[in-house]
């Protein structure tokens, strides 16, 4: 009713919510939200703005009547009579415990996935967006590259690479090679901010979403300078030997 008294109840919010419509008839709608939004006054605040707006829509928590707590969608409108004098509301529920619920799973997954590449500290760890730009930028990156995470985001990969490599079209037919065949691999020099070469090893794989769209690259370098150094001073030894 205009107040917030239920009125009327049917067979899905006693699914949800758990009260007959004996028990739910006559009940203040405040009852399925939680304390915390009680004490703030946001069931009250709902109402003011469905009856000002025709609609109001939320997704939060709320009671069921054996306290447990669930997910729910809520679009509640108003309802006016012909001469637009407000008579009541309608409230739709739509309990979404199992999407949250799975949101929650996939987040803490990203948030465990972001700590343990941001923890690795011998492999550059950056994410591309289609077009090869910067979108994300690990510690590992930052001291074997150089540039500090504010530096790259939003430079292109290139930036990276010789500029023979660049001419030569090397930074655009790797990630092309990643999305024909699913990954890139290769071995050659790259350049630091400080201008000093490294050899390092690339592996650039393509990000997808379900739907098989391109969503972006990962690319992961390890720097083997080291061993190719002494790769080229076996070579020369050996040379001189013959």
């Amino acid at each position: 009713d205009p107040e917030g008294r239920i009125v009327s109840w049917n067979i899905g919010a006693r699914q949800i919510k758990g009260y007959t419509a004996e028990e739910a008839i006559g009940m203040h709608f405040s009852r399925f939200y939680t304390e915390h939004d009680r004490k703030r006054g946001w069931p009250q605040e709902e109402l003011v703005r469905a009856a000002r707006d025709g609609r109001v829509e939320d997704e939060a928590w709320r009671v069921g009547k054996d306290g447990s707590l669930f997910w729910a969608n809520v679009v509640i409108t108003a309802l006016r009579t012909d001469e637009g004098q407000l008579r009541g509301f309608l409230k739709i529920t739509r309990d979404l415990t199992e999407r949250k619920q799975a949101e929650e799973v996939i987040r803490q997954s990203e948030e465990r996935l972001r700590l343990m590449i941001e923890s690795v500290r011998d492999y550059a760890i950056f994410m591309l967006d289609p077009e090869g730009r910067v979108a994300d930028w690990n510690t590992g990156a930052e001291r074997l590259l150089g540039y500090g995470e504010a530096e790259m985001m939003g430079q292109h990969f290139a930036l990276l690479f010789t500029p023979e490599d660049i001419r030569e079209g090397a930074p655009e037919r790797e990630l092309r090679k990643a999305v024909n065949e699913g990954r890139a691999e290769d071995e050659r020099w790259h350049v630091r901010k400080d201008g000093t070469l490294f050899w390092a090893t690339g592996v650039v794989t393509p990000l997808l979403d379900e739907g098989g769209n391109l969503q972006g690259f990962s690319k992961v370098m390890r720097d083997f300078t080291e061993r190719r150094r002494a790769e080229e001073a076996l070579m020369m030894s050996e040379t001189r030997f013959r």
